[in-house]
């Protein structure tokens, strides 16, 4: 007899399924597991049951009870939250006898069940990227989340057709229109779970995509041929059984050339199960029912009924039986009668033991709840913002109004309930003026409205759609009041910009001007922010029609001239060149900022040396070393001293409870912030955490995956022992102590940092990132960037082949910081050049940005100023020298006045503010990528172009 039982092989870290046959040790647990289940049991093994985590005792009494009573085969988790749900799953596995195949409907991750996880993009907003790769890493990283939590199966992805407009069930859950861009991000998407070891599952077979009626109230019924339904509706399902996908989930439709009998839905038809998907398809994953307690099968069998109809079909699972005793009592007569054969439900139970086998039930199943929540949302702005960045599609720009080079803009935020990202950077870059107008406001305010923006004459109007339901019914919750003010701001200069499910462009037809981005997000309003201005290009597609315009649509516009276009900065240019072609670095970002506008900003040469990697361009995000110092620790202390939480005349041992009882206990934190405190330039760390006898990492105090006793990132798959933090920090307090002389130090910074965190209460990143970064938009500014930006967007800085043994991209260079995990008082910081130059920006305004008061102008002018008598430098910040005057090649530069503050840092970056000229000049690249040489100190590129932006400034003034 053919063999037909699945046998999920791990193939390296491939889940695949497939038909050979099952390993000697997966047989042994199956067999014995088998036997050990009374015929009842065998029956309860093909039953997933509803869970949820917010529902109360009463529920899981309930549940508790089917697993405990019946031994029940599956959960399916609904609402709730991710603690709740991981302390539940332990509960529920602890219970049962034979483990549970833990499941869940997570199509854009845990945030469509859980709360506080954030939410990966829609399907449709996935169909308008230019290619699946990115709809690949999303996949692994909501395979890694839901594995995380304990969950074996996901119900996705779907990979139905939209092809029908008025589908209220399907619509923003597909990928679109287009059968083979379906197929090849169901593909993608599998593969990237299934990797990850949690197994997918295509829906709804044989597809749901044109209906117009919603099988969780009715039975819809499609009135195709064979031929249509072969040739669209099952292409992508064909797709992705040739990609092993281990199961499918059978949908509830009416489908007469497939089976005509009255009110049958395909999940219990014989026909389309045995039939359609396993003999012509040939398909041997696990078969899996869609909801059975939906009206689209209730409304026409009884409980028992649907689940021996089910069996008789060809499922092996069925999910959420109204009465599971009811169902498994209707199985077992059905069985007794003849109805249903003994041999095919015990070769059913088998296959799914099989299953449970190949995702590790027969492994204890405990949910570790440490760090869970930052374990799931690790990956989620990494991938939102790839997404966001690559999906901007223009489906209209007729008047060429795109990208924005008007002046005076008027941004109108219908369905925003309160200042959202965009409306931020518009009115803090752009100087427009931000309105809002909420969806429960009545047709006069409307028409108030419109009437201010046309008097206010602008030279353009853009009016973006917020907040609105992804969903059809009653079209996408956007109120008539909205549509009103939508059509009286309507002109040549107005662009219309959607927020969320492109298909709520049907509204919006006659706009001559109309962008979408799929995701109404912070990411994606910065996204827009950065495409308006253009910093960005469109590259996204149009994923289904709208209006008139088909899918696949995309109209290219052209980013503006680029900063530093004219004669005048020719010299910058061919300073930046000359350090590229003698090799001083490999690419590199250079901005200036004056008076808060852009006045240059380019990006030079590639990532490294190799001339196959790839362009640097203004996004580019780099190790900006010692900059960390004043860009995270100098203005962390500059806050907790305009709050009057520390003095400068404190000691570290006042605010460090660490350094009492050392010789440190009585420096002053004015005299560290000066580099004279008497600390060593720095000691090295990580040469103890080698091997003696390799000089390799040593297993005493690494691994290469983490976990409670290892869980500081150093690098990629190497985590530092936990506790070693704390030592370090005892070796530096420890360190010798020398004279009070100047001498630029590394570990003050070290020390400082953690008086930042002891004083706030908060890490150095999350205190840094709450307190500057977030509030003023500096979204790539960020310790460990590979938590959350894709690496083609980090530059990678060094092959570290004395340490680390590895390329460092998104990881810190600097040894002693990365001991610390990559966050530091003294390195560890990474940024694009024009989210840096905000911070600089505000300093320069005395302590304001966008119309934000973060700290005091005099504490500003006090850490800004020089502050010592035997040194260069200020609080924190580096200087001019005070000689400048009679220096060859003054520093930082010619024309940098006394007021000048700033840093370099080591990896080749530096950022110097002018108050004197309101000048922001920012130098970012990777001078150690090929070695470390010193041809960008030995050449002073930095010094050189500074002068020549000077330069080019005096010359435009003219």
């Amino acid at each position: 007899m053919k063999h037909i039982l699945l046998t999920l092989a791990l193939a390296g870290s491939t889940l695949a399924a497939t038909a050979q046959k099952p390993s000697k040790a997966a047989r042994h647990w199956v067999d014995s597991t088998f036997k050990k289940l009374s015929p009842r049991e065998r029956i309860a093994q093909l039953m997933i049951v509803r869970a949820h985590s917010n529902l109360g005792p009463a529920h899981v009494a309930h549940v508790d009870s089917l697993i405990r009573e019946l031994n029940v085969g599956a959960l399916c988790f609904f609402q709730g939250g991710p603690v709740r749900q991981a302390l539940l799953t332990n509960h529920f596995q602890a219970g049962a006898r034979t483990p549970l195949l833990v499941t869940m409907d997570a199509e854009w991750g845990l945030a469509m069940r859980l709360d506080s996880v954030e939410r990966y993009p829609y399907q449709i907003s996935l169909g308008a990227l230019p290619n699946e790769g990115t709809v690949y890493k999303l996949g692994g990283a909501i395979g890694r989340q839901l594995k995380r939590i304990g969950v074996h199966l996901n119900y996705a992805p779907v990979v139905d057709v939209n092809n029908n407009p008025n589908n209220p069930v399907i619509g923003f859950r597909s990928f679109g229109e287009d059968k083979e861009a379906v197929a090849r991000m169901g593909v993608a998407y599998t593969r990237g779970m299934q990797e990850a070891g949690v197994m997918a599952c295509a829906k709804h077979f044989p597809g749901h995509g044109d209906v117009a009626v919603d099988s969780h109230y009715d039975l819809p019924v499609i009135n195709k041929p064979t031929e249509s339904l072969d040739s669209l509706e099952l292409y992508p399902f064909k797709e992705l059984f040739k990609a092993k996908v281990g199961s499918v989930m059978i949908a509830h439709l009416a489908i007469p050339a497939i089976d005509t009998t009255t009110n049958l839905p395909t999940s219990l038809s014989r026909n389309n199960v045995n039939g359609l998907l396993r003999k012509e398809l040939d398909y041997t994953g696990l078969s899996i029912t869609d909801g059975l307690e939906m009206k689209g099968v209730t409304k026409y069998f009884s409980t028992g009924e649907i689940a021996v109809r089910a069996m008789e079909a060809g499922n092996d699972l069925l999910c959420l039986p109204e009465d599971v005793p009811g169902a498994i009592a209707a199985i077992e007569q059905a069985i007794s009668g003849k109805r249903l054969k003994k041999k095919t439900i015990e070769e059913r139970v088998k296959k799914v033991l099989h299953a449970k086998y190949a995702l590790g039930l027969h492994n204890p199943q405990v949910i570790d709840t440490t760090n869970i929540w930052a374990d799931l949302n690790r990956e989620t702005v990494a991938i939102n913002n790839e997404v966001a960045r690559n999906s901007v599609t223009v489906l209209r720009n007729d008047a060429g109004l795109l990208p924005l080079s008007a002046r005076r803009i008027a941004y109108v935020a219908i369905g925003a309930t309160q200042e959202n990202e965009l409306m931020r950077r518009l009115r803090t870059e752009a100087r427009a003026d931000v309105f809002s107008f909420g969806f429960r406001r009545d047709s006069l305010a409307a028409d108030s409205l419109a009437r201010a923006v046309k008097a206010g004459k602008y030279d353009a109007v853009l009016v973006g759609v917020h907040e609105y339901n992804p969903r059809l019914a009653n079209n996408f919750q956007i109120s008539r009041s909205a549509l009103a003010l939508w059509n009286g701001l309507q002109g040549p200069q107005t662009a219309t910009l959607l927020f969320g499910n492109v298909m709520a462009a049907k509204n919006f037809c006659g706009a001559p001007t109309l962008v979408a981005f799929h995701q109404d997000d912070s990411v994606n309003g910065a996204a827009a922010a950065d495409f308006l201005m253009g910093r960005l290009p469109a590259i996204g597609k149009l994923a289904v029609t709208v209006c008139d315009l088909p899918f696949g649509t995309s109209v290219p516009v052209t980013r503006l001239e680029p900063a530093g276009s004219s004669a005048a900065w020719a010299p910058v240019d061919s300073i930046v060149r000359e350090g590229l072609a003698r090799r001083a670095y490999p690419g590199a970002v250079i901005l200036a900022v004056q008076n808060g506008e852009v006045k240059y900003h380019k990006a030079f040469g590639r990532y490294s040396y190799d001339t196959l990697s790839q362009p640097v361009h203004l996004e580019s995000i780099y190790d900006l070393a010692s900059i960390t110092k004043t860009s995270a620790t100098t203005v962390g202390l500059m806050k907790l001293y305009d709050e009057g939480r520390i003095s400068l005349d404190g000691t570290l041992g006042d605010y460090l409870p660490a350094a009492r009882g050392t010789d440190k206990a009585g420096l002053k934190l004015r005299d560290i912030l000066l580099h004279q405190a008497g600390l060593a330039a720095g000691i090295p760390l990580y040469p103890e955490t080698l091997d003696p006898a390799t000089k390799q990492p040593s297993e005493r105090y690494y691994r290469t995956a983490p976990s409670d006793s290892f869980n500081i990132p150093v690098a990629r798959d190497l985590w530092l022992r936990s506790d070693w933090a704390d030592s370090m920090v005892v070796k530096i307090l420890n360190s010798r102590l020398g004279t009070t002389k100047y001498l630029y130090s590394d570990l003050d910074f070290i020390l400082l940092g953690k008086v930042v965190e002891a004083v706030s209460g908060k890490r150095l990143d999350q205190y840094l990132h709450e307190t500057y970064y977030k509030p003023m938009g500096m979204r790539t500014t960020v310790f460990q960037p590979f938590n959350r930006f894709g690496g083609e967007r980090t530059v990678p800085t060094e092959q570290d082949n004395y340490f680390r043994r590895q390329l460092l991209r998104g990881y810190v260079h600097d040894e002693n910081a990365a001991l610390f995990g990559g966050v530091s008082g003294h390195a560890g910081l990474f940024s694009n050049a024009f989210d840096l130059s905000l911070l600089y920006q505000m300093l320069l305004n005395g302590g304001t940005f966008g119309g934000k008061r973060y700290l005091k102008p005099e504490t500003v002018q006090l850490f800004t100023a020089y502050g010592s008598g035997s040194s260069r430098r200020g609080l924190g910040f580096d200087k001019p020298e005070k000689d400048n005057e009679k220096r060859k090649e003054p520093y930082p530069g010619t024309y940098a006045s006394p007021e000048t503050f700033g840093h370099t840092g080591f990896t080749g970056t530096a950022v110097w503010a002018d108050p004197k000229t309101n000048l922001v000049y920012i130098f970012l690249s990777n001078r150690v990528n090929g070695g470390r040489n010193n041809l960008l100190g030995e050449l002073n590129i930095r010094g050189k172009v500074l002068d020549a932006i000077h330069r080019a400034l005096q010359q435009e003034g003219k």
